[in-house]
């Protein structure tokens, strides 16, 4: 089981711990974050989803004191970062995007290092170093160089060194791009063990099913501006109301969208890949019409299979934006990177 829920309070009763409002972040004549707002529940695990240069990264290095904002407000864990941005370090871990930690360093020496910088005692981070790296999988590892390590162990100690302190939120930018798909298991399930912990987590992905399966409540972000915030159980409940099927068929073109929404007014069609066509129904689909309206006009039917809607849906119909545009945008760069 991937994801997890909050024991005790549920995210509504908890009280709020991170709150943006009205934040504003502008890079010459470009305003990367535009009059952003939201609040982030003690306990709960938030999903920040937005195709590259949203505003993502920028949102979470404005939470993390790593960049001022032009204007607006922002609290963590109840202190005013407005005017002091490291009011709340202390507070914070932070696993970014690309590792900043040592490649010439162990995967030891980086956590006791990474420890020493929040001010631990010797004996305490080098303690909490070894718990991480037996919770990280990653024992054998701990003395071996970090520039030896795969991609997905690079991630997983980027991690365990973003909670060396035990601190009392995590911003996880893109945790699980560019690796394979064992370690971005791996890695989903950490986040759900912390999560159930009670740790409050901040994640920023482009995996909308990651988001699905992890988060409680996302916000979607496209240039600069929220443009949806609400739980994941909210923003499924519409299109889980609705029949979906795809239908696939040689010679089945684009133009048939508008003859079958002629035909049968009752749903709704969409073209995607060359050869299907999505109908949409508010009640269950009668195949068989559609069938044979299909074959008098001579197409040859491939297949013909009910769809289950899913948050990357919800995605689509809000933003305009399809999901796996940014996926392949995203993975790209972690290819060149």
């Amino acid at each position: 089981m991937e994801s997890g829920q909050t024991e005790g309070k549920t995210a509504e009763e908890q009280p709020v711990f991170i709150e943006a409002v009205g934040l504003i972040k502008r890079f010459a004549e470009v305003t990367a974050v535009d009059g952003v707002s939201f609040a982030v529940q003690r306990g709960e695990l938030f999903g920040f989803l937005g195709p590259n240069g949203a505003g993502k990264t920028t949102t979470i290095n404005i939470l993390t004191g790593l960049a001022r904002p032009d204007a607006g407000e922002v609290r963590v864990g109840g202190l005013d970062c407005s005017g002091n941005p490291k009011a709340a370090q202390h507070l914070v871990g932070v696993v970014p995007d690309e590792s900043n930690l040592y490649p010439e360093l162990s995967g030891f020496d980086n956590l006791c290092f990474c420890g020493a910088l929040y001010g631990m005692r010797k004996d305490e981070r080098r303690a909490r170093a070894r718990e991480l790296l037996e919770t990280f999988g990653l024992q054998e590892a701990g003395k071996r160089k970090f520039a030896g390590y795969s991609r997905g162990m690079k991630r997983r100690l980027t991690i365990a060194a973003g909670i060396i302190h035990n601190p009392a939120v995590l911003f996880l930018d893109e945790p699980t791009t560019g690796i394979d798909v064992a370690s971005a298991r791996h890695i989903r399930q950490l986040i759900a063990n912390l999560h159930r912990a009670g740790t409050t987590i901040f994640l920023t992905t482009h995996y909308i099913e990651e988001a699905e399966r992890l988060c409680e409540r996302v916000a979607f972000i496209v240039r600069g501006k929220i443009v949806g915030v609400d739980t994941v159980a909210n923003l499924l409940q519409p299109v889980r109301a609705e029949h979906v099927m795809e239908v696939s068929g040689v010679g089945l073109d684009p133009a048939f969208s508008g003859i079958l929404a002629s035909a049968f007014p009752l749903f709704a069609f969409q073209s995607l890949a060359e050869g299907t066509i999505r109908i949409v129904s508010p009640e269950p689909i009668s195949i068989g019409p559609l069938v044979r309206f299909l074959e008098d006009r001579g197409i040859e039917l491939r297949e013909a299979r009910l769809v289950h809607l899913s948050l990357e849906d919800v995605f689509v119909r809000v933003t305009g934006i399809e999901s796996h545009a940014m996926t392949k945008e995203k993975e790209r760069m972690a290819r060149e990177a």
